[in-house]
Order: C-alpha cells, then structure tokens, then sequence
C-alpha cells in the first residue's frame, strides 16, 4: 500500500494502544480519534480531539489524512440512564463517519467491532448464526451492521463486520472483570471472589495482541468481510482461573451455566493465516504482575 496511513478511534482504549503500536511497528502512520485529552498517549501516534457526532469535523479530518482504513473501536460507555441516548450517540457516531468515507473517498475501508453479544446464545457460532437485539448495547451494534450492508450495496461502501469475543491484556481497564478478581484476590475479598465463583462464568477469551493481530493481517491483506469472527474458539471457565491465582480454596456451589457461546475462528484463520500466540491465561500472568504489586 502506497498510502499507509490509518485511523483508529477509540484510540486510548485497550485495542486502540495495542494496534496502534503494532501498526506503527510495521510501518503505518496511526491517527487516533479522542473525545478526551490522556496523560497515556502514545509518542508516535497523532492524536485528534474529535467529536464523533458532528459530521463536518469528522468529513474534514478524514479528508486531510486520507487514510486507507478506519478502524471503529471506539463507543461510548452503555451505563447511561437512558438506554435511547446510548443508542442514539453510539448509531450516530458510527453512521457519521461510513456516511464521510462515502462523501470523501469510497476506497476507504471501514473495519468496526462489533461484539459476540449480538449473536443469540448457543454452543459454537459461526458468521452465518442470526444477530439478536437484546438490549440498547446490541441495537446500537446490529443497527450499524445494517446500515452497512445498506451502504455496501447501494454506495459500494468497503467494510468489515468484525465480531471480537471477550479479550484481555495489561491495557485492560481495571473495573473489568479479571483485574477486579485479582485485585479482590490480592486483598482477600472473599465476598466478591465467592460471588463471581458462584455466578459460573464461562466464556470465549483470548489475549488482546492476538485480536489485534488479526485485524492488523486484515489490513494487510486488503480484503473485506461482512462478518468475521475473532476468538480463541475455546471454553474457559473463569473459576479455573479464581483456583488458579487464589490462595483459599472455594468450596460453594456455582451455577449451572448454560448461556455461554463460543466463536468458530476457523475463518480468520484461513482467510488471514492468522495463528494465536498467546492466550488468556498469560494475559491473567501479566495482569497480575501489575495489580498484585
């Protein structure tokens, strides 16, 4: 590619950090679209305070840089009292910048992720299971889809559907789920750790850098997918893990869990000659590494 620039929003997020210096190792030059100013920026990458819901700021940057892709990481946080506004601002935000690619440049590509929460629960899905709306967080995330596959066919709009299961890594906010077990386990909060133990988590999770792995050879192999899974394609239980790192032994009855899914990353695989490196349980290693300090 002549043209090795990309745009990634949501930039100071988990994904955004981890594939901004991935790209920037291989040579591409990283804009990352802020809604905040951050002590945490990265030295190489050129920030953009940019408001995702006004469409003229989000046309004129887009022009300026001309990338070849846009990567869509960014959303705003669902905890809003009112579930429309969070669809209103997340749908708005996303359709803004597909409506500028269109105006400024159709050979831009749009790379968004999605969430296997849209999926209907099941054992293994594939790209090919049905999409279901159960809650605003979800609307927001098959709506998009949507007007994408809309855009696709009436615009020649170029695009990714990527559908990330649960992946974790250092970058990882702290009030999420596995840096709250090992900060509850590192002060012996035996009322949380027994609590999610009971809960019964099971899950598809990786490491964050093999995600974005991924959607770096997607990048590179300049092609696109209407949906694209990206998993570990295996079971965990999060209690495994709570054995593994805690020091008590739990000994409560958990939940049967039956509403869990697994994502079928065979396609990735072919299609990119994608290959995981690494898992979550080395993700929970290098977290524990910085909060049991």
């Amino acid at each position: 590619m002549s043209n090795k620039k990309i745009i990634i929003t949501g930039a100071l997020g988990q994904d955004g950090k981890i594939l901004s210096k991935l790209l920037i190792k291989k040579g591409f030059k990283v804009y990352g679209f802020i809604n905040l100013n951050n002590k945490s920026k990265l030295d190489k990458v050129k920030y953009k305070k940019v408001d995702l819901t006004n469409f003229n700021k989000i046309k004129k940057q887009i022009k300026i840089i001309n990338p070849t892709h846009i990567i869509h990481l960014g959303s705003s946080n669902p905890n809003f009292k009112n579930k429309n506004d969070f669809f209103k601002k997340n749908f708005v935000s996303s359709k803004n910048i597909i409506d500028a690619i269109l105006r400024i440049n159709k050979k831009i590509q749009f790379i968004f992720a999605n969430s296997s929460q849209i999926f209907k629960k099941k054992k293994i899905v594939t790209e090919d299971d049905k999409f279901i709306v159960s809650s605003s967080y979800t609307k927001f995330r098959i709506k998009i889809y949507e007007y994408m596959k809309l855009m696709k066919t009436s615009e020649k709009l170029k695009f990714t559907n990527l559908i990330l299961f649960n992946h974790d890594s250092i970058y990882r906010n702290k009030n999420f789920l596995f840096p709250r077990i090992i900060q509850a386990v590192k002060i012996n909060n035996l009322k949380f750790i027994k609590k999610i133990y009971k809960a019964n988590i099971i899950g598809d999770f990786s490491h964050a850098e093999d995600i974005c792995n991924a959607i770096y050879l997607l990048i590179k192999k300049n092609k696109c997918f209407d949906n694209l899974i990206l998993s570990s394609n295996k079971i965990t239980k999060v209690n495994d893990i709570i054995n593994l790192i805690s020091k008590n032994k739990i000994e409560i009855p958990f939940n049967k869990n039956k509403n869990y899914i697994i994502g079928d990353n065979s396609l990735a695989k072919k299609e990119l000659g994608w290959k995981t490196k690494k898992n979550i349980f080395i993700a929970i290693k290098e977290l524990r590494k910085i909060y049991e300090k």
